[in-house]
């Protein structure tokens, strides 16, 4: 049957596929081709989200910039969390651009632009501050490119795929996103010992294959929509969602002899303000005809419950990884005796457990939910999720690698679970017509949320490591023969410096109390100061205390958003085109014949309709009133 909650008519009317239709534009093998190319896009942008992470050392050394001294710390955030931004802020805009103009087109422009900006990053002509602001832009325009990218990718996929085939297929897609993440810290380090500008040069060759296999091989087969560009709407999200990331990486920064930058004027400005023209968006979207944001399609309680499953677990999961980085730079590597510079690749390899858990899980469940429906897998792996950060909770700092490892695992083998499912059950709930709207929201969902938990998780651990440190660090210091003034003044330094000393593989004491004050100590004190031993023992109570706050939130938003995801309901497939034939109801238009049948195992006895049939429709046994082809008129239940 159909059910759901009527829909105000869109003013917008589908326009009719270039080519013969859906089904003559899939070729026999055109599902395997736009998998196997929208897959290769989405590794590449989500590769490039992490692949600066662990070259940063080196791009600033090359660059000649010390991104830790007074003023430079803007440059470090932003070349870490821009590209994330721009992806966050665009994505809904380029997926309703793709319902509009054409899904492929965006996506193949995407290509191009994300390979033209690598070489533009690659040929960096400038050094220091100027070499900074030169990689920033680039990376935004990079990130351009990425949204093009990771907007299309799946709304593609769905257009390509029947409805029983594509959990599977999106689940590869979502393998490759999330492993992307953390491929790209393995190979940043790893091409970042050769030269910082290789890890921009490997995206160009890949792109330009990318780029010519996408023109040559994809084409648009979904449904077109005939409609004006909300540029109100597109312009006040923007404004919205970058003001608000943009206070949330500011706010991490120290302000005014605070440890955070909480209180910045400039910050609560571009929080409130951001808020503000948020709100202004979500007005502007209910009163204009054909709006960017489809505010309608969360009246589909799948749509809204998996959204709502996917931010709160990419706010759990996205800061996560840095605290982990940090708790295995800072502490338990050079515990181990790796040295600082080096750290940084070594976080990445030890952190596989996590990729190898997704990557087990994710095809798995995929293909799995194609014939469960999607709520048992996704809220058992959010479950799972939550069990793995409790695990982590339990842990001493100087912890078996093997638990350690388990627990990762265990974590990947949960967001696996969760993620290709959630996906599939979002796509599938939207009209065919909405599937770049629909693709493009949960990829702003999954992206700020990932933003956001810079923020939160940073501050938490801030806010730990604050009630403790200091006193930590002034006893230390001072045992060690540093000058109580130079000490106590090292302790009154926030937090975020010991953090990112850290994360960037630096000496964090040689960071800290400096070349100068360090030249003035017997060499006995400054190689036990600075050897691989001292900061880690010293730092591993305060850091715990901080690990204890992260871990907390992190089970906490994973079990809400278990619970988002029970109350999806049962399995979703959005009714595009419903006619009475044989006491089944078809989807037709920009879905096949194979959409139609029952997940259960019941064959369904149907005909499809023509590409072009007319907008009003009669589902089996109740007359509704003529809708437009381009409005969510609820999911059909399984």
């Amino acid at each position: 049957m159909i059910a759901g909650p009527p829909v105000p008519a869109s003013s917008a009317t589908p326009a009719a596929d270039d080519g013969a239709g859906p089904t003559a534009a899939r070729g026999r093998h055109y599902g395997v081709i736009a998998l196997s190319n929208t897959t290769l896009g989405v590794l590449m942008a989500t590769i490039d989200a992490s692949i600066v992470i662990i070259s940063l050392p080196a791009i600033f050394r090359g660059i000649g910039l010390d991104p830790l001294a007074p003023g430079n710390i803007g440059y470090l955030l932003w070349l870490l969390m821009g590209y994330m931004v721009v992806i966050a802020v665009l994505v809904v805009s380029l997926g309703r651009l793709g319902d509009m103009y054409g899904r492929v087109r965006i996506y193949n422009a995407g290509f191009a632009i994300f390979t033209v900006s690598s070489a533009a990053l690659a040929l960096t002509p400038f050094t220091g501050s100027s070499a900074a602001i030169w990689l920033i832009v680039m990376r935004v325009v990079q990130g351009v490119g990425g949204a093009m990218l990771t907007a299309n990718s799946a709304a593609i996929i769905t257009d390509a795929f029947p409805a029983h085939r594509r959990g599977t297929a999106l689940g590869i897609n979502q393998v490759a996103a999330l492993s992307g993440t953390f491929i790209g810290l393995v190979l940043g380090g790893v091409l970042s010992e050769w030269h910082w500008r290789a890890i921009f040069w490997v995206n160009v060759p890949i792109g330009i294959v990318g780029t010519v296999w996408a023109y040559i091989s994809l084409r648009d087969n979904g449904r077109r929509v005939v409609a004006k560009i909300d540029w109100l709407g597109n312009l006040t999200f923007a404004i919205g969602l970058t003001a608000v990331l943009a206070g949330v990486t500011y706010g991490i920064q120290p302000y005014g002899g605070h440890m955070m930058g909480w209180t910045n004027p400039a910050v609560l400005a571009a929080l409130i303000g951001g808020a503000a023209m948020l709100a202004t968006f979500a007005v502007v979207e209910t009163r204009v005809a054909q709006p960017m944001f489809r505010l309608t399609l969360f009246r589909i309680r799948a749509f809204t419950a998996g959204n709502l499953a996917l931010l709160l677990n990419a706010i759990a999961r996205g800061g996560l990884q840095f605290m982990l980085i940090i708790w295995l730079q800072g502490v338990w590597l050079p515990l181990h005796g790796y040295d600082y510079e080096e750290t940084p690749l070594w976080a990445g390899i030890y952190m596989l457990p996590l990729t190898i858990g997704f990557i087990t899980a994710g095809p798995m469940s995929g293909a799995l939910s194609d014939r469960f429906g999607a709520r048992v897998f996704s809220t058992g792996g959010l479950t799972l999720t939550a069990v793995g950060f409790f695990g982590l909770l339990f842990l001493p700092i100087n912890f078996d690698y093997f638990a350690f490892a388990a627990l990762l695992a265990l974590i990947g083998i949960g967001s696996g679970l969760f993620a290709a499912p959630n996906t599939t059950a979002i796509m599938n709930s939207v009209p065919a017509s909405a599937r770049g709207s629909a693709s493009g929201m949960r990829s702003t969902f999954l992206n700020s949320g990932s933003v956001l938990s810079i923020g939160v998780f940073f501050s938490l651990m801030v806010a730990g490591l604050a009630s403790s440190l200091p006193r930590t660090l002034t006893d230390g210091l001072t045992a060690r023969g540093v000058p109580a003034d130079v000490a106590a003044d090292v302790a009154a330094q926030p937090p975020v410096g010991s953090l990112f000393a850290a994360f960037l593989g630096y000496n964090p004491i040689e960071t800290l109390v400096g070349h100068e004050t360090l030249s003035t100590l017997p060499p006995a004190d400054v190689a036990e100061l600075t050897g691989k031993q001292y900061f880690p023992e010293l730092i591993s109570g305060p850091l715990h205390d901080g690990l204890v706050i992260v871990f907390s939130l992190a089970i906490a938003m994973s079990l809400v958003a278990a619970l988002a995801s029970l109350l999806r309901g049962g399995r979703y497939i959005h009714a595009d085109e419903p006619t009475e034939l044989s006491g089944a109801t078809e989807l037709s238009g920009a879905t096949e014949l194979s959409d139609a049948t029952e997940l259960s195992g019941a064959s369904a006895s149907a005909t499809s309709l023509p590409a072009q049939a007319p907008a009003s429709r009669t589902p089996v046994g109740s007359p509704v009133a003529p809708r437009s082809q381009d409005q969510p008129d609820g999911p059909r239940h399984r």
